[in-house]
């Protein structure tokens, strides 16, 4: 059982038992009275006092029995002192006008610990702001954190990782920690952003303004290096990596981010590298017409959290990175124990290409990520690194790809070695069949079931089990059901094909 408790509110939520298939429901009982009861595994228990003692119990019922899974008595925290950024000596000003960068850095600049920078209804425009260790801050219901479009906006560059590779980038909207893969320490901790209001990026507007300026500043660069520009997957790869996130997280540990929507950085979204213990839940994120728009992306980081989202994210709904080739391999920075549950609408979860660091222990399930996307496991000869442990269960998905042959990010130089991959478990889980076009959002047919590793019997992807599958057939007979190469140990249990 873990939870995040605040002034008036606990959530808790746990692990879903693996061993049985039977819906179970779970009922919670606050200071002895129950007063929720839910088939999911999170519960959120709001208007509690402040710095209030409370009784927590909850049963767990299955064919009619119940029994206790989790008994503690829990304290809710002691009420925050708030700043409000409208008030003097900030006086922001919540116009969708007015830019507010230095007003809102400067209450963040003031906020002790234990304190909250607190911003109310109204759109806030702002450049980058930079968090710091123990802080809340508090976006109220019709409060957006508005990033603007202007490049200018997000200096100074800080060093960032993106798409596998440290290098300088400009600042995200909201960044917290400094990145340095050689310190396993934390230079950041203990944040907490929520309240019900919104943060908002750039968009493709600043996607496309970032674009243009650094192929300005790369000219000669790009000129000089033409067979690298050519290895990319389009010109524009190389200035497209200075790209500022969202929320860019670097070397941070402790840090909560609940009940508000996010979206429309001008690449990735939520980006943490080197971090450990980030919980993110009850959120909205989308980011439709923005290349490279993922959702939620854990980077060699450990202990991730996500739960009770909704994603309409115009690439990965989540991404489970590790650094890439050559990069990764030398830095050798896994990401480990990623939970992800509850979870829902477009795209869905990848675990690489980037995964030259490792990746171990990746538990998913009650998730129906099928508007488009699927599951999908990618690497390439390149990579190198390992995948191992990951656990899927009673989830909804466009397709399962899994396969050794992804073709993007070609660049740099490869591993020693090929991916190992292993240890992977499917049980109830639907696959759909199809995919979207990132351009028409028009869906495609796709094989419901792909594995592909690599040709070399001894590094053949090996100890894969699919158990209570529901595979959908697509239209037409272009693309089989099911495709399985270079595969050692696998089962197959129970498998149902079904046509659309």
């Amino acid at each position: 059982m873990k939870k995040v408790v605040f002034e008036n509110e606990i959530t808790l939520y746990w692990e879903k038992e693996w061993s049985e298939s039977t819906e179970i429901t779970y009922s919670i009982f606050l200071n002895g009275k129950k007063v929720a009861t839910t088939t999911k595994t999170h519960c959120s228990l709001t208007g509690l006092e402040a710095d209030t003692e409370y009784s927590i119990y909850i049963d767990r019922g299955a064919a009619g029995s119940f029994n206790r899974i989790y008994e503690e008595k829990v304290r809710t925290s002691k009420k925050r002192n708030r700043i409000d950024v409208t008030k003097a000596p900030y006086n922001a000003v919540g116009d969708n006008k007015t830019l507010n960068t230095k007003k809102l850095q400067r209450a963040i600049d003031d906020c002790k610990a234990g304190e909250t920078v607190y911003i109310p209804a109204g759109t806030y425009l702002s450049g980058a702001l930079k968090l710091h260790s123990n802080m809340e801050l508090y976006l109220d219901t019709g409060a957006t954190l508005q990033g603007t479009a202007c490049v200018e906006d997000y200096l100074p560059k800080i060093k960032s990782r993106f798409e596998g590779l440290s290098q300088q980038c400009y600042s995200s909207l909201l960044n917290m920690g400094e990145l340095d893969e050689n310190n396993y320490g934390y230079t950041c901790e203990n944040i907490v952003i929520r309240g019900g209001g919104a943060i908002y990026g750039g968009g493709k507007t600043l996607m496309d303004n970032v674009i243009e300026t650094e192929t300005e500043l790369l000219k000669d660069f790009l000129e000089q290096n033409a067979e690298l520009v050519q290895s990319c997957d389009n010109p524009k790869v190389i200035p497209a990596r200075a790209r500022p996130r969202l929320i860019n997280m670097s070397n941070v540990q402790n840090v909560v981010i609940s009940n508000v929507s996010l979206g429309y950085g001008a690449a990735w979204n939520v980006h943490f590298v080197y971090s450990r213990n980030i919980v993110t839940y009850g959120c909205k994120i989308a980011s439709m017409g923005v290349w490279n728009g993922d959702g939620w992306n854990p980077d060699s980081s450990e202990d991730c959290t996500i739960f009770d989202t909704t994603f309409e994210t115009h690439d990965d709904a989540i991404a489970i990175k590790s650094g890439r080739n050559p990069e990764g391999n030398v830095v050798n920075r896994p990401t480990k124990n990623v939970w992800v549950f509850d979870c829902r609408g477009s795209r869905g979860v990848s675990i690489g290409s980037e995964l030259s660091g490792g990746i171990d222990g990746v538990k998913m399930w009650d998730c129906s990520l099928k508007g488009g996307g699927g599951f999908f496991l990618k690497t390439s000869r390149k990579r190198g690194g390992y995948v191992k442990n990951v656990q899927v269960k009673d989830c909804k998905f466009g397709h399962l790809w899994i396969t050794a042959k992804y073709g993007c990010n070609k660049d740099g130089e490869p591993a020693k070695t090929l991916t190992e991959v292993e240890n992977l478990y499917f049980e109830n889980v639907e696959s759909y069949g199809w995919d979207m076009n990132y351009n028409t959002f028009e869906y495609y047919d796709r094989s419901a079931l792909t594995v592909i590793g690599f040709d070399e019997p001894e590094h053949r992807f090996r100890n894969i089990t699919f158990k209570n599958l529901k595979l959908y057939a697509g239209k037409t007979d272009v693309f089989p059901s099911v495709e399985i190469e270079n595969v050692e140990k696998l089962t197959l249990e129970n498998i149902e094909n079904v046509h659309r």
